[in-house]
């Protein structure tokens, strides 16, 4: 009996290649993409309650209290090229989450009692409601999930390490094409946060 030999279809090995370089990009950028949104969280809390002047409510605290660490971790696990960045931050988003999603359904349900808020703003406080469900512990948990789903993504595309040793490696990250990005991320968000703050 005679086998014949099948040949690979012309476009197969073309679609795992873009299907591989994919999965590379969104590994790659998902650790970006979560440092731009943990500092986006920051420094919109930061406007909301600095520049206008809202009082955040203690349910905001929890939150801030989880967000305001992500944008430290998430950078310096970017500079370290740490592959195990996920398992530092996913605690945080997971947490986050569950605080914010809590916060959110006391707000808009009255599925749950109103917590002993006894000090400052009370936590069904709505400073803003956008399109009828769009309001603070919304932007957190949308914040919140984002990360936890960039983090998820990441171990698909793990940092390589430089080919000239380790030796050199510390400061090199520092100096690196990737770490300029982290830079211009602070960096815009910072800008963008002043700009915003004298508009106001």
């Amino acid at each position: 009996m005679v086998q014949r030999a099948t040949l690979p279809e012309p476009g197969g090995a073309q679609a795992q290649r873009a299907a591989a370089s994919l999965v590379a990009l969104l590994g790659t950028g998902s650790r970006y993409v979560a440092l731009l949104v943990a500092c986006l969280a920051l420094g919109g809390s930061l406007f909301f309650s600095a520049v206008l002047g809202w009082l955040p409510c203690t349910l905001c605290w929890y939150q801030r209290i989880l967000m305001y660490p992500l944008s430290v971790l998430i950078a310096v696990g970017i500079l370290r090229r740490d592959d195990g960045l996920p398992h530092y931050v996913l605690p945080f988003t997971l947490l986050g989450a569950g605080v914010s999603l809590y916060h959110y359904l006391l707000i808009k349900t009255e599925w749950f009692p109103p917590p002993p808020c006894r000090a400052g703003v009370p936590c069904t406080v709505d400073y803003i409601d956008l399109f009828g469900f769009i309001n603070i512990p919304f932007l957190a948990l949308t914040a919140f999930l984002l990360i936890t789903l960039m983090m998820a993504v990441a171990p698909l595309a793990p940092f390589v390490e430089p080919a000239d040793g380790a030796a050199d490696a510390g400061s090199h990250a520092l100096r690196a094409p990737a770490a300029l990005l982290v830079y211009a991320i602070i960096g815009a968000v910072g800008a963008a946060f002043v700009i915003a703050s004298r508009l106001v």
